[in-house]
C-alpha cells in the first residue's frame, strides 16, 4: 500500500499540516470582504495574493503592489509564496489599520498616497529648473514624453 493512500484510509492525514483555515473579514473604504483563508498570525493579517484584488484593487507583480499603474515597491518579507503580508503593506504606505483579533475584523483606512489630486490626474505640477548650461527647462515642455527627473538637495 501507498503511504499516501495509508494515510488517507486511517484519517493521519487530517494530523499533517494543511494550509491555513481560519478566516476573517476585512473592511476597506465601501467594502466588507469576508476571507475564507488567512495565514494565523499573531500581529499581522496575512492574505492570499489572489484576494488582495477584491480587498484593495491591488495586485503583487515583479514590480510590487500594484493598482492600476501605480506600483510601491515591496520587502520580500511581505511575500511568502501564495501569501501577502496586508498589515505590513499597510504600515509602509502609512494606512491606518484597526483589529479586533477576538472576531478576525480588520478595518483599513484610506491610503494617504491615494487620495493626492496628481494621482486622479496622473499628471505632475509643472515646474521650472535650468539645465547644465543654464537654460530654464519647463516640465510641461516634456508633456506626452517620458522624463526622468533627477534632483538633488545640500540640505
Amino acid at each position: 500500500m501507498l503511504r499516501r493512500t495509508f494515510l488517507v484510509s486511517t484519517g493521519a492525514a487530517a494530523l499533517s499540516p494543511a494550509a491555513p483555515s481560519a478566516s476573517a473579514t476585512v473592511l476597506y473604504g465601501e467594502r466588507s470582504v469576508t476571507l475564507d483563508k488567512i495565514q494565523p498570525d499573531p500581529k499581522d493579517l496575512w492574505v492570499r495574493k489572489a484576494d488582495l484584488k477584491k480587498i484593495n484593487d491591488f495586485e503583487v507583480k515583479p514590480q510590487g503592489a500594484c493598482r492600476e499603474d501605480f506600483c510601491m515597491p515591496i520587502p520580500k518579507e511581505m511575500v511568502k509564496g501564495e501569501w501577502f503580508n496586508l498589515t505590513g503593506f499597510a504600515r509602509k504606505i502609512g494606512e491606518a489599520v484597526v483589529a479586533d483579533s477576538d472576531t478576525r475584523v480588520w478595518s483599513f483606512g484610506e491610503i494617504p498616497v491615494l487620495r493626492g489630486g496628481f494621482l486622479g490626474s496622473r499628471i505632475a505640477p509643472d515646474f521650472a529648473v535650468p539645465d547644465r548650461t543654464g537654460r530654464i527647462v519647463h516640465l510641461n515642455d516634456f508633456r506626452g514624453k517620458k522624463a526622468l527627473v533627477v534632483t538633488w538637495a545640500s540640505w
